[in-house]
Parts: structure tokens; C-alpha cells; sequence
């Protein structure tokens, strides 16, 4: 292969994984959404945790951080106990 053709591939892998994390975002989010619309059993510190995540997880997504916001969110999927 040439190093253009490695080049032009190395760079579409990289977009399409980029935008495969982007779109895992809003299936956390909207995740995290359903298990709380269910009223767990959480402590008054673990329902905050869970809030800060999924805010702080919102607001990286919207700012294109999109790895960040995975791991944000998965850790309040976590404390949810979502797989």
C-alpha cells in the first residue's frame, strides 16, 4: 500500500470510530435516564453522584468530548448497576 492509501485509511478508522463513541453518548444517557425514572435504591449521596455524571457526561458530549463523556457516564451507570 502506499502511504497515501495508509494515510486516507488510518484516517477514516479514526472518524469512524470517533463517531461510533458520539453516537454511544445518548444510549448512556438515555440509559441512565430510564433507571432513574424507575426510583432506585440509592443513597442520597449515590443519587447525587449519578446526577453529576450524567450532567457532567451531557455537557462533554455537547463539547464533542466524546470519550470523556462515555467514561462519565458509564460511571454513573455503574453506581445504577447498568450492564
Amino acid at each position: 500500500m502506499s502511504k497515501l492509501t495508509t494515510s486516507a485509511l488510518a484516517a477514516a478508522l479514526v472518524f469512524a470510530s470517533s463517531n461510533a463513541v458520539a453516537f454511544h453518548c445518548p444510549a448512556d444517557m438515555k440509559k441512565i435516564d430510564a433507571a432513574m425514572a424507575k426510583n432506585p435504591k440509592l443513597t442520597a449521596d449515590q443519587m447525587a453522584e449519578v446526577k453529576k455524571y450524567r450532567a457532567e457526561g451531557e455537557t462533554l458530549h455537547k463539547a464533542g468530548k466524546h470519550q470523556a463523556s462515555v467514561d462519565t457516564l458509564a460511571k454513573a451507570m455503574k453506581i445504577l448497576d447498568i450492564k
